[in-house]
C-alpha cells in the first residue's frame, strides 16, 4: 500500500520533464509543497531541444532558490524517427518570460544513470520513487530497458499525456507527448507498473482564465509568483470552439498537484495501448474501457478535474515558495 502523503512523510520523486511553460509551473509547485521531496530533475527532448530544456530546469531552480536538486539531462532524440517540437512554448521554451541565464550547471551522468542510481539507492532502503512524467517517456522507457531489476522501487509512474475520449492536440488523434516517442510509451506501457495517466480529458477542464490567473497576481518581481503570472497570462489559446471557453489548458502542472491533492481528481480503470505503426494514428493511445482486448487494466486515467481546486493549491503553493525565498 502507498504511504499516506504529508509534509511529514514526504513522497519522494523525480520530475523527468521538458520545460516548457506548463513544466515551470509544475516544477514550482513541487517545491513549494512539503510533502514532496524532488530527489533530482531530469529533462528530455520534447517541448525544446534538450540543451534548452536543461537550461530552463536549470534556470527555474535557481527562480526557486532551489539550487540543491541537481538537474540531469537525458535522451536527446527520441527511440525512432526525427525530434518534433511543441508549438505553443517559444524558442526559448518559456514564453515571452526572460529568466537569467543558469549560473549553476547541469550534472554529468545521465539522466537514465541517475534514475537508477536513486531507484537503486530505494531498493536497498526497501522504499520507493514516485515518477513524475512530464514529457516524452524516451528516457523512462530507457531505464526500464537497461534496468530492470530496478522497477519494483517505482511506487508510481504519474504522466501527463495522451488523449481518449477527446481528439489530440498535435495530430487528429495523438496528443504531443506521445506522437513525440510513442515507441517509448508503448514500452513503459508494457512493463508492468503503477500508472497514473493525465491526458488531454483532464487538463482540457484546467483551462486559464482571467479570475484564475489573478490569483497569481501581487508577486515581487523575480519571484516564482510573478514569473507564474506572467506564463499564465501569455498562455492563452483563443480558441473557445475546441476547449469550451478562452484560455489555455494546464497541463503538466496537474501531475505534481495529483500527488499531494488527488481528491481533485476522478479517475477510471483501464488499460492503456499505445499506437505506433498507423500513419493516422501515430502516437494515439487508445484505452481498453470495458476489458475487451483481454489484458489486464493497467492504468489509472484521469476524467475529471475539480479545476477551481487545482488553481487554488497551485496558487497557494507558489506563493508560499515566493514567500519563503
Amino acid at each position: 500500500m502507498t504511504a499516506a502523503v504529508s509534509p511529514t512523510n514526504p513522497k519522494s520523486v523525480i520530475i523527468d520533464c521538458d520545460p516548457g511553460v506548463d513544466d515551470t509551473l509544475a516544477i514550482l509547485f513541487a517545491l513549494g509543497s512539503p510533502e514532496l521531496d524532488v530527489k533530482a530533475i531530469t529533462t528530455v527532448c520534447g517541448n525544446v531541444p534538450l540543451e534548452v530544456c536543461t537550461k530552463n530546469a536549470l534556470k527555474v531552480l535557481e527562480l526557486a532558490g532551489r539550487t540543491d536538486v541537481p538537474v540531469h539531462p537525458g535522451c536527446d532524440r527520441p527511440m525512432i524517427g526525427e525530434p518534433i517540437f511543441g508549438k505553443f512554448h517559444g524558442a526559448g521554451g518559456l514564453g515571452k518570460l526572460v529568466l537569467p541565464e543558469p549560473v549553476t550547471k547541469p550534472q554529468s551522468l545521465h539522466a537514465v544513470e541517475k534514475m537508477a542510481e536513486l531507484l537503486r539507492a530505494a531498493k536497498a532502503d526497501q522504499t520507493t520513487l514516485t515518477i513524475c512524467n512530464l514529457g516524452p517517456m524516451t528516457n523512462l522507457a530507457v531505464l526500464i530497458k537497461l534496468y530492470p531489476d530496478l522497477l519494483s522501487a517505482i511506487d508510481r509512474v504519474v504522466s501527463m499525456g495522451g488523449a481518449y475520449r477527446i481528439a489530440g492536440n498535435r495530430t487528429l488523434t495523438s496528443e504531443f507527448n506521445m506522437l513525440a516517442d510513442p515507441h517509448a510509451a508503448s514500452i513503459v506501457y508494457s512493463a508492468g507498473l503503477n500508472y497514473v495517466a493525465l491526458p488531454l480529458d483532464a487538463t482540457h477542464q484546467a483551462m486559464t482564465s482571467p479570475e484564475r490567473i489573478a490569483w497569481f497576481e501581487g508577486g515581487k518581481p523575480g519571484s516564482p509568483l510573478a514569473a507564474t503570472h506572467e506564463l499564465l497570462s501569455g498562455w492563452a489559446r483563443n480558441d473557445p470552439k475546441r476547449y469550451g471557453s478562452d484560455g489555455g489548458p494546464m497541463h503538466d502542472p496537474l501531475v505534481t498537484v495529483y500527488l499531494v491533492a488527488p481528491q481533485l481528481f476522478q479517475s477510471e480503470l483501464a488499460r492503456v495501448f499505445v499506437e505506433c505503426d498507423s500513419k493516422l494514428c501515430y502516437g494515439q493511445t487508445v484505452a481498453d474501457w470495458y476489458e475487451q482486448s483481454g489484458e489486464v487494466p493497467n492504468a489509472q486515467i484521469v476524467q475529471k478535474v475539480y479545476a477551481d481546486g487545482v488553481f487554488s493549491i497551485l496558487s497557494e503553493r507558489i506563493r508560499s515558495l515566493s514567500q519563503s525565498g
